[in-house]
């Protein structure tokens, strides 16, 4: 029911218009902060690694591990990733374009922050995110994904002009005897 309604509903439209402005403010400003105010993650990474040992551990052994063995190692990979990420799903977001896609790699960096041990805001962030996701082409139909989503369609399928199906585009194969 509910999502019949964030997926087709004008008032929804207008809803989602709004939480995904907001959300893609908030991804926007952190990576902007982050891209301009210098960022290294090996800090938040190591303290994550040790909130990872011990009786009252906060981070899952596993997350730990893998902060251990490939993010800390790979450090300068995700001082470029995250700050370019943040920045790039909030003007996803706020201009509406990819708007799923945008809110499922913020969804993906809030996991990320929770399972390190971060509470802060990432879990209303995830939240709204879910709810965009979810409401699938609807959140950016006031956005710039109104104009994206149907060229982007019309360029992957051709109308088959005999039997007005459309039909997605292939290369016909070469049989070989």
């Amino acid at each position: 029911m509910f999502n019949n309604w964030f997926r087709t509903n004008k008032a929804a439209m207008l809803l989602l218009t709004i939480v995904r402005v907001y959300l893609g403010y908030e991804w926007l400003t952190a990576g902007w902060h982050k891209l301009t105010g210098g960022f290294d993650a090996s800090g938040f990474i190591s303290g994550a690694i040790a909130k990872s040992a011990g009786e009252g551990a906060t981070v899952q052994a596993w997350w730990g591990s893998f902060l251990q063995h490939a993010a800390l190692p790979g450090v300068d990979f995700f001082n470029f990733l995250v700050p370019a990420g943040e920045f790039l799903v909030g003007l996803g977001l706020i201009l509406g374009t990819f708007t799923t896609f945008a809110a499922l790699m913020g969804l993906v960096m809030n996991a990320a922050y929770l399972l390190s041990g971060t509470v802060s805001t990432n879990v209303q962030l995830l939240l709204m995110e879910v709810i965009v996701i979810v409401s699938a082409a609807n959140a950016g139909k006031i956005g710039l994904d109104y104009f994206v989503l149907p060229y982007l369609r019309k360029l992957l399928h051709r109308k088959d002009t005999h039997t007005n199906v459309i039909r997605p585009v292939t290369t016909p194969l070469k049989r070989t005897v």
